[in-house]
């Protein structure tokens, strides 16, 4: 009985912690008015951090209702009808699928981890994962926006984004077979509902759609933590002046596209502000790569994964971005 409660009185206890912090950085203002003296830095990673979680959490609600339809309304049979048994067609399909999810890069996990244990291949959720994101009708519209209605560069980002996309579910594909989750995750339980009345189907969705929060919500709030601090304690000016040429400089916009952790919908008006300091290519690196990968969305794909897979994932994100950029950066 002891070793069956226990992950329950970790998974608490992780809540209480977080939910301290989360109270204590929320009433900060509300001790300096009472005449207490805090860092202006700690007041500043409040602001930060509270920012990054109001922008975050309505998009990781709707992945997770998303989610919970998928768990309750869809079937292994459904998926096995509208997924292309030829994998290379199953590899555009669940990248162009993917762009109609209008989440985020933290959204999207859950509703990957439903798919992929309804029996939709690696490759595929890796596909909804990258896509998702990057390349939904939200993304597009305010990135035309952020840079002055230009279409170009909102075009350039869904391009090759979605090329990008297409090469790594490529070479996943070809290097994995199976669904590659942690074994807390292998057993999950993937129940059928279609019997169940509609009112106890939707029963069932609320009960998922919340176990899926509270399970994504922890990872999410650490990454937020994470990213507020590296907002706060690092200079971004140091960093930016350690790109000299093209290649550098592209690394350099990956790097902190990835360590501010944006929501993807939001990121192209931080982008927007560093266009007369960089390339287009630059900018590209940031704006492609952060909705792919960030400390956010990092986090919850190794509570969900096997760390060998998410490396793996990562460099392979890493490398092709950047990879891709160089050499369509004559082109640009």
């Amino acid at each position: 009985m002891q070793k069956s409660t226990h992950p329950y009185i970790v998974e608490i206890t992780g809540f209480i912690l977080l939910g301290m912090v989360s109270l204590f950085i929320f009433y900060s203002p509300t001790i300096v008015e009472h005449g207490q003296s805090l860092p202006n830095s700690l007041l500043i990673f409040n602001t930060i951090f509270l920012s990054i979680l109001i922008e975050a959490i309505p998009f990781v609600l709707i992945g997770v209702f998303i989610a919970g339809l998928i768990q309750v309304f869809i079937t292994e049979e459904h998926i096995q009808r509208w997924l292309p048994k030829n994998r290379a067609l199953a590899v555009v399909v669940s990248c162009l699928i993917g762009a109609l999810f209008p989440a985020c890069e933290c959204g999207i996990v859950p509703i990957v981890r439903r798919l992929v244990a309804k029996g939709v291949p690696i490759f595929a959720g890796v596909g909804f994962l990258l896509t998702g994101p990057l390349i939904n009708p939200i993304v597009v519209g305010s990135t035309y926006m952020a840079f002055g209605n230009d279409l170009r560069i909102a075009l350039l980002r869904m391009g090759l984004g979605l090329v990008i996309a297409l090469i790594i579910c490529a070479l996943i594909s070809v290097l994995y077979k199976g669904n590659q989750f942690r074994k807390t995750q292998a057993s999950m339980i993937v129940n059928n509902h279609q019997k169940l009345p509609i009112y106890e189907r939707l029963k069932a969705m609320w009960h998922h759609s919340v176990d899926e929060f509270f399970e994504m919500g922890k990872y999410l709030m650490i990454g937020a933590l994470l990213a507020a601090f590296i907002q706060t304690f690092v200079s971004s000016p140091s960093l930016l002046g350690l790109g000299d040429g093209i290649l550098m400089s592209t690394v350099i916009m990956m790097g902190l596209a990835f360590l501010l952790s944006l929501c993807s919908e939001a990121d192209a008006f931080i982008a927007a502000s560093f266009r007369h300091l960089f390339s287009q290519t630059s900018l590209l690196g940031f704006l492609i790569y952060g909705p792919m990968l960030d400390l956010k969305n990092s986090l919850m794909l190794f509570a969900v994964f096997r760390f060998r897979f998410v490396i793996v994932l990562m460099l392979l994100i890493t490398f092709t971005v950047l990879g891709v950029l160089m050499l369509t950066h004559p082109l640009l």
